[in-house]
């Protein structure tokens, strides 16, 4: 069969014929890559062939030269540097040809083939001369297909590739881009092609954004651009805008007052929703600068600097202009609206809220003529426009502003819970969610807690996203009162003002969550709003606590007996997510009960045991039943040893699926659980352990951060065994200081985040093992590790872009090392300059880092006299 025929089989109705062709290009590809690589820019190339082919083909291409794991990007990177430079060579002339193509389809297709080939050969210094072709093709076709073309790969790649890389070439690429998109240019479709690439190159024109004078130009075309006739440039333009000032906000003064109030109010009333969506999405992205740079502000006043970047509180400017479409956009909404179908009324509503936090008190005068003109009307579309609003603007104004209002409002919004109208409903009991939980302060038990209590729980059987909020604000309450009477009760802990309600509305959610569907998440909430109530359970609902988790624990086995009734994926999924969910109620159960748990814990483990079982390799229901053996063993701690041994077949099977990150980050957090839980005891278990861990650290698969829990776990471990732990401490030292070598490169932000995590997990290990030794005739073992372990700290220390959480482990670490050697065995390593510069660092610092420095002074202070 033939080249073509496979590609069309690829795309057959009938499975069969469709699993068959894919399984013989995966096999060429496997078995003669070059060859494959060959034959599939032939098809791409050949005008002769059907169009849907050409794409089969192009995207085959594109497959085999990108992927989304790094690991196998990289192997696909090196399998195509591998290939003969003529093989790649004649590649790369089929996909720029193709760029030209008759067909215009057949040039996008093309012009992510070249992309992708981009991606891999540019950052290696290969195909110099791309940039300069595509330039090219831009600045002297006269065939639009491929200026249109060119132009997408333009695009592609400046979306691909790290801005440093293509930085040379910023201004000949923003000259051919801007070129395109000028409004001189006669063909809409090359002027969006290039808005889009625009949009993708902005990130690396940084330069070109500096100097005001091509900053003015490229302003002047995208502006421009969202005046175009063709409503998909306007979009793009408008896009660019929004990507605009989240990059450089520091730079729209001047542009701001000129052109872009006018143009994106203008957009927020266009009457094609998709220019609207974007221009509202422009005052989001305003919102959301502002929101940071007072935050920013506020951190600098408080160490008495100036900020790096001073707000030009353009929404405060615009709030009389843009506040008055915003209330009008909220009452477009929708009677059958798709609530995962983003339209102008919910892009409204979400703008609100940030423009609520970027001015604050502000908004208050703003919206309350509106509210209050609104909020009895008898169309329904301003009636919940109304409450929208209400709802939007409680978080940003000081709540002082806001206490009066709502409790003005809670009344009415209590009453509208009984609205004719469905969505008024809705939107009510996300408000009162809102209140709940942004300003608990308002709900007066003794006034609002009975009428409240009362609505949600009648709410609870309307409409699935009635219910669902009305889960949602329950839950919000339920945790809002407990911390606020946590400090406010002479009675801590033993009632409070939800006591009297506690059995009646957990019994309402228990009823939800009987039902056999979940539409709009529903059930799911209810199961949330449950755990809150048992998490924040007073003393006195301490029954209605343990009535929940014993009905729990028989739907648990009810729904295990029915594991041979399930019929198709819809029956797995729903089975899934019900035991994930009966989980996270055991789990909330047992973190409240703690060692009283124990009557239930036999019952647990079986059932657990079984549901591991059944699960098979559904890896969620997998996590969330070891995380209820991690709760349990944290519980019962000396007492979970009965339990160990029927578990531990299940645990080694997790630590070794290396493809399964999240399963297997559980599983190692399973070991540390464990560990904790039975200090000494543990030692047992200690070398099958630690053989895994060792093999799990050399596999190739597995994800780098679980590796980083690995060395975390190291620590954990150590400290519950003390000096057992010698067996294994040089290799871990060597494990440990070899990861403690790495250094990021500051240009890949990636890797400068990771090693950063890496330092964390690599200081709890050192913690586990220093804390485990020091004060046993075994601290000697140290020793020889000491020097490694401070130069990593003085590494630590020295990173100017460091964590909190960083210096605090670096701090504790240094002190926990010097309490370990007070007679000073290691004196003349913490009287090396750094040590005594750190421990006086003027860096800015929380007082939990600041205290744990202080005490780390202290400790080395005694080591070295």
């Amino acid at each position: 069969m033939n080249a073509t025929d496979l590609l069309t089989n690829t795309l057959s109705a009938d499975a069969a014929t469709r699993q068959a062709a894919t399984e013989k290009l995966e096999n060429a590809a496997r078995d003669n890559y070059p060859e494959y690589m060959l034959m599939l820019s032939s098809v791409l190339l050949d005008e002769n062939n059907l169009l849907h082919v050409r794409n089969a083909a192009g995207l085959a291409l594109k497959n085999a030269l990108s992927a989304r794991e790094s690991a196998r990007q990289i192997e696909y990177s090196n399998r195509w540097l591998g290939l003969a430079n003529e093989t790649k060579a004649k590649i790369k002339q089929d996909a720029l040809v193709t760029l030209g193509s008759a067909s215009q389809k057949a040039g996008n297709f093309a012009s992510q083939v070249v992309a992708a080939i981009a991606a891999v050969e540019l950052p290696q210094g290969q195909w110099p001369d791309l940039i300069e072709l595509l330039l090219g093709f831009v600045n002297t076709a006269e065939n639009t297909n491929l200026k249109i073309a060119t132009l997408q790969t333009i695009g592609f790649i400046c979306e691909t590739i790290k801005p440093e890389i293509l930085s040379l070439r910023s201004n000949e690429i923003l000259t051919a881009v801007i070129h395109g998109a000028r409004k001189e240019e006669p063909s809409t479709d090359v002027q969006l092609a290039a808005i889009h690439a625009l949009y993708n190159s902005l990130e690396f024109v940084r330069e070109n954004f500096e100097r005001e004078g091509e900053r003015n130009y490229i302003m002047q075309v995208v502006c421009e651009a969202t005046q175009n006739p063709a409503v998909s440039v306007q979009v793009g333009a408008f896009e660019c805008l929004v990507r605009i000032m989240s990059l450089y906000y520091d730079k729209m003064a001047l542009y701001m007052e000129q052109a872009l109030f006018g143009l994106t109010v203008v957009g927020m009333k266009h009457a094609d929703e998709r220019v609207a969506l974007q221009a509202v999405e422009f005052w989001s992205t305003v919102c959301e600068e502002e929101v940071e740079l007072a935050i920013e502000a506020q951190e600098a006043q408080e160490y008495g600097e100036p900020p790096e970047v001073e707000s030009k509180h353009f929404a405060k400017i615009a709030l009389p202009e843009i506040v008055p479409v915003l209330l009008l956009l909220l009452t477009k909404q929708e009677e059958d609206a798709d609530e995962d179908e983003w339209n102008v009324s919910m892009a409204a509503g979400t703008c609100l809220s940030l423009l609520a936090g970027a001015v604050q008190d502000a908004i208050v005068p703003a919206v309350i003529p509106f509210i209050e003109a609104h909020i009895k009307a008898e169309d329904w579309h301003q009636r919940e426009a109304a409450v929208m609003t209400f709802g939007s603007i409680l978080e940003g104004p000081d709540p002082a502003v806001l206490t009066p209002l709502v409790n003005q409002a809670l009344p009415l919004l209590i009453d509208m819970m009984t609205d004719p109208n469905p969505h008024v409903k809705d939107t009510t009991a996300w408000t009162l969610g809102r209140i709940c939980d942004l300003l608990i302060a308002c709900i007066k038990p003794d006034v609002h807690l009975h009428p409240l209590i009362s609505s949600l729980v009648a709410g609870l059987q309307d409409t699935p996203r009635v219910v669902a909020n009305c889960c949602w604000a329950l839950m919000n309450l339920a945790d809002q009162l407990g911390l606020y009477y946590e400090d406010e009760s002479d009675t801590r802990g033993t009632t409070g003002p939800l006591s009297p309600y506690y059995d009646g509305v957990v019994s309402a959610l228990l009823r939800v969550t009987e039902s056999a569907g979940n539409e709009a998440n529903y059930r799911t909430a209810a199961y949330e709003a449950i755990t809150s109530y048992l998490t924040q359970a007073t003393t006195d609902a301490i029954p209605v606590v343990q009535n929940t988790v014993v009905t729990i624990l028989q739907r648990m086995e009810t729904l295990l007996g029915m594991q041979n009734q399930i019929l198709g994926v819809d029956d797995r999924n729903n089975w899934n997510e019900l035991q994930s969910n009966f989980c996270g109620v055991v789990i909330c159960v047992i973190r409240k009960l703690n060692e009283g748990i124990q009557p239930l814990a036999d019952r647990i483990m079986t059932l657990i045991l079984q549901l591991i079982q059944a699960a098979g390799k559904t890896s969620t229901v997998l996590e969330d039943a070891f995380l209820v053996v991690g709760s349990l063993a944290s519980a019962l701690e000396a007492n979970f040893a009965p339990y160990i041994q029927a578990f531990l077949p299940y645990l080694y099977p997790a630590l070794k699926a290396h493809e399964d990150t999240q399963l297997c980050t559980v599983a190692v957090g399973i070991i540390g659980d464990i560990s904790r839980a039975l200090g000494e005891q543990s030692a047992q278990y200690a070398n099958p352990f630690m053989t895994v861990l060792f093999e799990n650290l050399q596999s190739d698969v597995l994800n780098r951060n679980v590796k980083i829990s690995i060395l975390s776990c190291f620590g954990d471990i150590a400290l519950a065994i003390g000096t057992q732990f010698e067996p294994y401490l040089d290799t871990t030292m060597g494990v440990l200081r070899q990861a403690g070598a790495v250094e990021p490169n500051p240009l890949d932000y990636d890797l400068v985040e990771y090693v950063g995590q890496l330092r964390e997990g690599i200081l709890e290990a050192y913690t586990g093992i220093v804390t485990g030794l020091k004060k046993t005739e075994k601290v000697e073992l140290l020793l020889p590790h000491s020097t490694s372990i401070l130069e990593l700290i003085q590494r630590c220390l020295a990173d100017e872009e460091r964590t909190d959480s960083l210096a605090r482990l670096s701090y504790g670490l240094l002190g926990d090392l010097a309490d370990a050697f007070p007679n000073g065995q290691v004196k003349q390593l913490f009287l090396s300059p750094w040590v005594a510069s750190e421990l006086r660092s003027k860096h800015r610092m929380p007082p939990e880092t600041k205290k744990t420095m202080r005490w780390a002074r202290e400790m080395v202070k005694a080591a070295t006299q």
